[in-house]
């Protein structure tokens, strides 16, 4: 990648965490199809092994790493295997993510794991890229957030706290070396669809309906398409369901109003919840 202002795609070292399938199988795919050299992470190794012979099958370049992308020192591990295999990393896709617990119940260890995967995941892979990046004078950093993040999820405080703590940790980010050629990406989708919203282990059947009823649920290859379209544009808030932008809107025009709003909504999703199950 030689001028990062033009974020370009030929020819740049891309790496993508959660990479196994969903949206993160997706963006390998679609950075593969624009140029890029793709290290696919994953916790599952024989996901990212498919997704990244996948790749080279269709004449791409991409290698696998499995490992917990919130672990510093699998991290480092990716990053070095980038280097060593294509060159120095330009793109960190940090999309990795889980859906843990229901309500606030939940025990400390699924909200550290929430707080792990969702949030320090990314603050670890910035620690470790920043330095290279600022000596380069570029580098990109994308964050999947969700628009749980903007706006919240009803059913799972975890999903919802780590989320918007994935919104603000971008937001930082980008604040804080915008200027020093490090661009930043937040990406906050509704409803997609992948196994994490069919999985009544990640999301109990309220928190998986509000998703579901609140928008057009979108195919991972779709998110992607929209995802690389607005790091090309150096877009910072990339929503792949605008509707996300007027209820963000409509939130902090008057944010007593929307709360009102979305205790209706969930006292509805309840409602029909009952009647199905009576």
């Amino acid at each position: 990648m030689t001028d990062q202002s033009e974020h370009t795609f030929d020819g740049a070292v891309a790496i993508v965490t959660g990479g196994g399938g969903g949206i993160g199988g997706a963006l390998a795919e679609r950075l593969s199809d624009a140029g890029a050299r793709v290290v696919v992470c994953d916790l599952d190794a024989d996901s990212s092994r498919a997704v990244a012979e996948g790749i080279t099958e269709r004449g791409g370049h991409a290698v696998s790493f499995a490992g917990d992308a919130s672990d510093e020192d699998t991290i480092a591990a990716s990053i070095e295997l980038a280097e060593r295999t294509f060159g120095p990393v330009d793109y960190y896709f940090a999309n990795a993510g889980v859906a843990a617990g229901d309500g606030i119940e939940p025990s400390d260890d699924v909200w550290s794991l929430a707080l792990d995967v969702n949030v320090r995941a990314h603050v670890r892979a910035a620690r470790l890229l920043l330095p290279g990046w600022l000596e380069r004078g570029r580098g990109y950093f994308v964050s999947t957030a969700s628009a749980a993040g903007l706006l919240t999820q009803i059913g799972s405080a975890p999903y919802s706290v780590t989320k918007h703590a994935a919104v603000g940790f971008a937001e930082w980010l980008s604040v804080t070396y915008g200027d020093r050629g490090i661009g930043v990406s937040c990406v906050c989708p509704m409803g997609v669809d992948t196994k994490l919203l069919h999985d009544d282990a990640a999301l109990s059947p309220l928190a998986a309906r509000a998703v579901t009823t609140a928008g057009t649920v979108l195919s991972p290859r779709d998110v992607a398409d929209c995802v690389l379209a607005g790091v090309v544009t150096g877009t910072f808030l990339i929503l792949p369901h605008p509707d996300v932008l007027d209820m963000y809107r409509n939130k902090g025009s008057d944010y007593d109003r929307w709360i009102r709003g979305m205790r209706r909504y969930q006292n509805a999703l309840a409602a029909a919840d009952a009647q199905t199950h009576t």
